[in-house]
């Protein structure tokens, strides 16, 4: 018995489509989860899913190549995913031509906190003038904090996994202290999750509601922007 389900594990795991189900899977138990806990922050379904797959794979001896074959499909959705924001994006056109100064303002102020937080925090630690570069940009999504970090010097692949931290631990506690300050109106709560933590606070911000994340969009599409901006114009001060 053993053998045969040591044999059927050896030919799954060679299969691309296997490990794309298995994340999908991993996912909607991951969300089950979470709506069972009535949204308990620590139940995020992303991150979840990840501690998850990161176990399996490690347990299992699966390179993470191997792996990817599978998961590439979800990856390439991505792209897609991200263009479609501009729907509610445009549905909210209007209101956000009215708060146009003070998201301006937001989204400067809270760029700069995201890159000065982050860089002072490693330099009192000690940190290396590499790994300062490649903290600075953690609060931009994905690809673009990479493509500025491996630019600049940095360690990119470093870059990927503060950031995903940062998208994780936002999602998670952004929710949580917006409520103990009392900020209930979706545009500020979906700005703020978006600023700070990108992808995956924009995704915990249309759970709560289309506007909620119509406007986390906005902010990790401008923060990225400003992000791209910001940090090689303060690397070239300080070098």
């Amino acid at each position: 018995m053993v053998e045969r389900l040591s044999g059927l594990w050896t030919h799954l795991q060679t299969l691309p489509v296997f490990w794309l189900m298995l994340t999908l899977a991993v996912y909607q138990l991951a969300l089950q989860l979470t709506k069972r806990t009535h949204g308990f922050p620590l139940a995020n379904p992303v991150g979840l899913s990840i501690l998850v797959l990161v176990l399996l794979l490690y347990f299992t001896g699966t390179p993470y190549e191997r792996y990817f074959a599978g998961g590439q499909w979800i990856h390439f959705l991505l792209a897609p995913a991200t263009v479609a924001l501009a729907v509610p994006l445009y549905l909210q056109r209007e209101r956000i031509g009215r708060l146009l100064v003070p998201l301006l303002i937001t989204l400067t102020l809270g760029s700069l906190f995201a890159i000065g937080l982050s860089v002072g925090i490693g330099w009192a630690l000690g940190a290396s003038p590499s790994t300062l570069l490649t903290l600075a940009p953690k609060a931009a999504t994905a690809p673009v904090a990479m493509g500025i970090v491996e630019k600049l010097g940095g360690i990119p692949s470093l870059t990927a996994a503060v950031v995903i931290l940062t998208g994780i631990t936002g999602s998670i506690a952004g929710p949580w202290v917006l409520d103990r300050l009392g900020i209930r109106e979706p545009a500020v709560r979906g700005f703020a999750l978006g600023l700070a933590s990108h992808g995956i606070g924009t995704a915990r911000a249309f759970q709560e509601s289309t506007e909620t994340g119509a406007f986390a969009g906005l902010g990790m599409g401008l923060n990225a922007l400003m992000t791209a901006v910001l940090v090689p114009l303060l690397y070239r001060l300080v070098s």
